[in-house]
């Protein structure tokens, strides 16, 4: 083969690998977009249904609630059947809630259909980054999961986006009464609604993307993993990987979750389930659910808070880049050491700043954006990438469930909790309390994450072994 040719395919499996990597991130495109859409449809559900604030808090969480469900059974169902049915599976529940949000005759069925959509969410979330985190090269997987957290911060910005864009034309008036409802009088529905679109795209998507190699291999299919590991990183690669894998007795060949209560894969199991749950108690979702009406408490009117929402959005995704070119070149520890550290002290300034009045002029928002950007190239991507390279072969997908139910937990916790933090103890203290929740990241960095880069997901675990046969 000449020079020439091993260039074309080189550049021929990179451009496989974006490709599909970029399909299984349409799923974090989705959670984005349907976790930051309900932002501007909070106080217009409110006016509509006259929901007090334990209500208003249920609809936002319900769909969290949902989320905890999917993350429950996507762990068993992907282990069993595979990623790409799975993910299959949490696009049609997609789709289900965005229509049925917006067609909905009652704030029952609503609640309905955000719990299913909340299902499919909890699905995607765990699903998606396992599937890249499996699909990657060692070399590009930080980058390559990062990638999902990219779509889900353009989810988001989308969102903000039509958020916006619908509710500076509510007074527009339409020939047809369902569509006057619709983009009109409740706007709520087209913001929901509009969630179909990348749905649908991702369900045709998945039609055309493979099975992940390694859960192959687990299941015995050496010849169609090899097929597709070959076609991802060239045939000297692939045949590394199957070695790597042939040359280790899987842990937990049983399928067993005991597996993560031993001695060896302890430190795997704290790390599983408090990264996920900090990277959520710090508050970043009480920025994206109830952003208009802190921002609003800043001296913000609603047009404007959205306007600032899309700010926010557009933060997110210009520092998740960061994280994409730097992760797996810098390191996991170095990005969560800086992202952390950062989000802590926004966090304290910006309750400061409401503490003491100063709510004119930019600052409030200038230093929203400052957490936003810290949060965007370290606990948002690269909590994804740590939890989806962890553990260990043979239960990955079990134990990749637990680590996002812990996130989920912490998700529902702050979204249920944050409307009545803001009413009772007032906007200061909530965001000192977000302060104090995320400062813990920086001791389990410190303590138990190791550094990951460059290391294959059988090197990974064959450090945990190694570290509990280390004599203490």
């Amino acid at each position: 083969m000449t020079i020439q040719e091993k260039h074309t395919d080189i550049k021929k499996s990179r451009s496989y690998l974006y490709l599909v990597s970029l399909v299984a991130a349409l799923g974090g495109f989705l959670f984005g977009f349907d976790t930051a859409v309900i932002s501007g449809t909070i106080s217009l559900v409110t006016k509509d249904f006259g929901l007090d604030a334990v209500s208003e808090g249920w609809f936002v969480s319900c769909a969290l609630l949902g989320c905890i469900i999917g993350v429950i059974i996507s762990g068993k169902l992907s282990d069993k059947f595979g990623r790409k049915i799975v993910l299959i599976l949490s696009a049609f529940l997609f789709l289900t809630s965005a229509l049925g949000c917006m067609y909905s005759g009652s704030f029952s069925a609503l609640i309905i259909f955000r719990l299913i959509g909340g299902i499919g969410i909890g699905v995607a979330s765990m699903v998606s980054p396992l599937y890249i985190s499996e699909f990657a090269p060692s070399r590009l997987r930080g980058t390559m999961v990062s990638l999902y957290q990219l779509a889900l911060t353009i989810g988001i910005v989308v969102a903000y986006f039509t958020n916006a864009y619908l509710a500076n034309h509510t007074g527009e008036v339409h020939s047809n009464a369902a569509l006057q409802r619709i983009f009109s009088t409740e706007v709520w529905r087209a913001m929901l609604g509009l969630g179909a679109f990348p749905a649908l795209i991702f369900l045709l998507a998945l039609f055309a993307v493979p099975e992940s190699p390694r859960w192959l291999l687990t299941m015995g299919r050496k010849d169609l993993a090899a097929r597709i590991l070959i076609k991802i990183d060239g045939e000297a690669a692939a045949r590394k990987e199957l070695e790597a894998f042939s040359g280790q007795r899987i842990s937990g060949e049983e399928g067993s979750l005991k597996t993560l209560f031993s001695p060896v894969y302890r430190k795997a199991l704290w790390i599983g389930l408090l990264l996920p749950f900090l990277s959520q108690v710090c508050g970043i979702n009480a920025v994206i659910y109830y952003g208009p009406r802190i921002l609003e408490q800043a001296g913000f009117t609603l047009n404007n808070a959205l306007g600032g929402q899309v700010t926010i959005g557009i933060v997110n995704v210009i520092f998740t880049f960061v994280a994409i070119f730097t992760v797996d070149k810098w390191g996991r520890k170095p990005l969560l050491y800086v992202g952390v550290g950062g989000a802590v002290i926004s966090l304290i300034i910006i309750g400061m700043l409401f503490q003491f009045g100063v709510i004119s002029g930019p600052w409030i928002l200038i230093f929203i954006l400052a957490f936003i950007a810290c949060f965007a190239f370290s606990f948002g991507p690269v909590c994804w990438v740590v939890i989806g390279e962890i553990f260990p072969n043979g239960i990955r997908g079990k134990a990749m469930s637990l680590a996002t139910l812990t996130l989920w937990i912490g998700n529902f916790f702050v979204g249920q909790l944050t409307p009545v933090m803001l009413q009772g103890i007032g906007t200061s203290w909530t965001f000192w309390i977000f302060a104090i929740c995320c400062s813990p990241a920086l001791l389990l960095t410190w303590k138990l994450i190791p550094e990951t880069k460059g290391r294959s997901l059988e090197e990974i675990e064959e450090h945990w072994q190694r570290s509990q046969s280390i004599p203490k």
